[in-house]
């Protein structure tokens, strides 16, 4: 039976996860701030706690989900703790899982470590350009240490960068959305034609332990996705069908959000997001096997 130690088990993809893992025999290993109820769970507060040596005894695989992920634009008051727990911590991880003979490490990088794209172009993991901000910075940082542990060690380590993730408890802007979408006071978005990449929970989880058990996928990078992006206009539609809510025929026009964009750079990093590209290639994802099951055709309210 394969011995499991995860981290972030009680974030929202980690609970996931969780889940998954429930469904296979499996024997499962937490690390986290507190006891986690019928798990057995190593306390400690990564960033701030050293990890005790047991913590990784008799483990086959470990998924690092645990990272800091303070949404700011400008994210120096909070950089000392991106390199705490999104550097030191993982690297300290990755060297007591070489120390204790762990066979495998899967570690949940972000998109943002392959820096901004081009307009219009769906990134994959060979366009590495800057990473985006302090939390890009800290991932990317990671992930180059991880791979040349991997790599001087002999030790299993491959890398995801998940694409914008919904399903059941999503948090964030997503959430934010869902429920001006289901209160009605989330305006119809205009017509755009971004691209933004998604992938839903359950698939991400999958593609999770499909990478960790592949020989294939040692010493390397793969963006998740669920392989169609779609504008923000259209997320917006899927929420309202989800929702079971009329779609509006109406939009607010492009210009206003022009408008409001000039009013501080916060307001302009956040309409950005909300309307601008964010797309990705999930090709080579694809091409090791591993094909997403749901679409944004697919949601429905459990999914939020």
């Amino acid at each position: 039976m394969t011995k499991y130690l995860v981290t972030g088990s009680t974030g929202f993809i980690g609970s996931r996860l969780l889940g998954l893992l429930n469904t296979i025999e499996s024997d499962v290993r937490l690390l986290a701030r507190s006891e986690v109820n019928n798990y057995e769970t190593v306390v400690c507060n990564l960033g701030q706690d050293r990890i005790p040596k047991r913590t990784l005894e008799s483990i086959d695989t470990v998924f690092h989900l645990a990272g800091f992920a303070h949404d700011m634009q400008d994210s120096s008051k909070v950089e000392e703790l991106y390199r705490a727990i999104n550097v030191d911590a993982t690297v300290e991880l990755a060297k007591l899982a070489v120390e204790s003979g762990v066979k495998r490490f899967l570690f949940i990088s972000s998109v943002k470590a392959g820096g901004g794209l081009a307009s219009g172009k769906c990134i994959n993991e060979s366009d590495q350009n800057e990473p985006e901000g302090v939390y890009g910075k800290s991932k990317r940082e990671a992930e180059l240490k991880l791979l040349k542990i991997g790599n001087e060690s002999g030790m299993h380590v491959s890398i995801i960068r998940p694409s914008l993730v919904y399903g059941p408890n999503v948090k964030g802007n997503l959430q934010l959305m869902l429920s001006g979408v289901k209160k009605g006071w989330f305006p119809p978005l205009p017509e755009t034609n971004n691209k933004r990449s998604m992938i839903h929970v359950d698939d991400l989880v999958l593609a999770i332990v499909f990478v960790a058990d592949d020989d294939r996928a040692s010493g390397e990078i793969f963006i998740a996705t669920d392989g169609t992006p779609h504008s923000s206009r259209e997320i917006y539609n899927a929420m309202c069908s989800a929702l079971d809510k009329s779609i509006p025929k109406w939009s607010v026009p492009k210009f206003l959000f022009d408008m409001a964009s000039l009013a501080s750079p916060r307001i302009k990093y956040k309409l950005n997001k909300l309307l601008g590209d964010e797309c990705y290639s999930s090709a080579k994802l694809e091409a090791l096997g591993f094909k997403a099951q749901k679409t944004l055709k697919d949601m429905n309210e459990t999914d939020f």
